[in-house]
């Protein structure tokens, strides 16, 4: 309960961490997240199949870049990888924090993703602080809350025989 008195909402409005209105966003964060990185995958799917050229032929281009020479020799031998990779797990990233389910394991290639991303584009003409480590930060903001417990399915799997039993998986989940 709020003591001041000076500010007639402080009765009114209080945002605990543990209160109805953080699970709210948290969920809500956690789905607009998944959306973002569902509608990337599924619509790279749609267009190119498991055929996501653009990937490979990007990473080739990164010679001067912070990562140096690594997307170039990535572009040039891994290309068989992340040709397909990119689409299905950006789909797959963005279904399983839809559903809320290994959100955390899920969130982890989010920030793989996006810091390969951040730190790939090394554009930087805004900054250090643009899209692409505000996306960073969105995974990492789902991952530290655990957001998959707010109205997601990690909740139940919480609750099997299996992660009682095995209590170190609450940190894939959640």
């Amino acid at each position: 309960m709020a003591t001041n008195t000076a500010n007639p909402l402080a009765t009114d409005f209080e945002l605990e961490l543990d209160g109805p209105l953080t699970s709210y966003w948290l969920a809500l964060l956690r789905v607009i997240t998944g959306w973002w990185f569902f509608h990337a995958g599924v619509t790279k799917l749609v267009e190119d199949g498991l055929a996501y050229s653009y990937g490979p032929m990007y990473m080739q281009e990164m010679t001067g870049t912070a990562l140096g020479p690594i997307p170039v020799w990535m572009g040039n031998n891994l290309a068989w990888l992340i040709a397909p990779g990119v689409p299905l797990f950006e789909t797959l990233i963005g279904l399983a924090l839809m559903a809320g389910l290994l959100t955390r394991l899920a969130s982890i290639g989010g920030v793989i993703f996006m810091t390969l991303f951040w730190i790939g584009n090394a554009e930087f003409g805004h900054g250090l602080v643009n899209s692409d480590l505000m996306g960073l930060l969105l995974f990492l903001t789902v991952i530290v809350l655990g957001a998959g417990r707010y109205y997601g399915l990690d909740a139940i799997v919480e609750q099997t025989k299996l992660v009682k039993r095995h209590p170190k998986l609450r940190y894939i989940l959640g």
